[in-house]
């Protein structure tokens, strides 16, 4: 398993997750708030300048110890793909691997504002395509919003779904649903490239999206289109200028094995310590020693 430098790889602390809203009782990330995160906060937390973060989940038990440790956004990813039902990339996700594993992370929080991604071949057809997978996601799962890939491309669907009152979470720069096309490199370099994707931001806001995730394009333009955009901007390899960062889990708790992408930071290594736990496991049960007497009925 790769592992960052320990000088790279601080511990999680909660007191060092400041920002300029953290200390407003209705901050997203520390606030006082028990009731379910909507879009309208997110809103009210890019006027404030507040930071916030956003993880993946794909169960109810990793949900609700996110839910618990009060991380507002939790996106159930089409990363799930590669992280949770073993393929290779995330083209091979279904509707039906998408709803499940979505009202699975629903049934696991009581705060977090849960997105369900729209899977690839879900939407790309129009607007009527996108709308019967949205509402699938919103009835059956219980999702309080989507994500879809694309700006300009998806217009027409995004302004669909939020005139239906599906809230639309855009997703720019490396669209992984792509990756056929694009292949796994940063997006936007060079100018023509970075004002399409300002110009596809701009599209999505003005389709009514509320939010933009900004994934692997360089650092100076995620900055300028997060000052250029009323909506939130999510980075994930993004540089720090977004209002929101966003991290695969398994990456960020260490439970990926072989080489991380660059810009994940591992806060925990739970893939050595869930081999460990198994392997004691195993030579308890090998030697005898489990189960005990205080394991056993009579």
């Amino acid at each position: 398993m790769t592992q960052l430098p320990a000088a790279q790889n601080p511990p999680a602390s909660a007191g060092s997750a400041t920002s300029a809203g953290s200390d407003h009782p209705k901050a997203l990330y520390g606030g006082a708030g028990t009731r379910r995160i909507t879009v309208r906060d997110l809103a009210a937390a890019k006027e404030r300048g507040e930071k916030w973060p956003m993880l993946t989940a794909y169960d109810a038990m990793t949900a609700s110890v996110f839910d618990e440790a009060g991380i507002p956004v939790l996106l159930v990813g089409d990363s799930m793909g590669n992280c949770h039902l073993g393929f290779d990339t995330t083209v091979p996700v279904t509707m039906d691997h998408m709803t499940m594993l979505s009202a699975a992370v629903v049934r696991g929080t009581s705060r977090a504002l849960v997105v369900g991604d729209l899977t690839f071949g879900s939407y790309q057809e129009g607007p009527v395509q996108a709308l019967r997978s949205a509402t699938r996601l919103v009835k059956e799962a219980g999702v309080g919003a989507v994500k879809l890939e694309g700006g300009e491309r998806s217009l027409a669907q995004t302004e669909t779904l939020v005139q239906a009152g599906i809230p639309v979470m855009a997703h720019l720069g490396l669209t992984p649903q792509s990756v056929n096309t694009l292949g796994y490199r940063v997006q936007g370099r060079g100018d023509e490239a970075a004002h399409r994707l300002v110009r596809d931001a701009k599209a999505a806001q003005d389709a009514g999206a509320f939010a933009v995730v900004l994934e692997l394009v360089p650092a100076e333009l995620a900055a300028e289109v997060t000052r250029s955009l009323q909506i939130p901007t999510v980075g994930i390899g993004a540089g720090p200028d977004t209002d929101a960062q966003v991290l695969v889990w398994t990456d960020m708790a260490g439970m990926t094995g072989g080489k991380v992408p660059r810009f994940t930071r591992q806060y925990a290594d739970l893939r050595r310590t869930l081999g460990d736990a198994a392997r004691a496991f195993a030579g308890d049960v090998v030697g005898g020693a489990f189960p005990a007497e205080e394991h056993t009925f009579h």
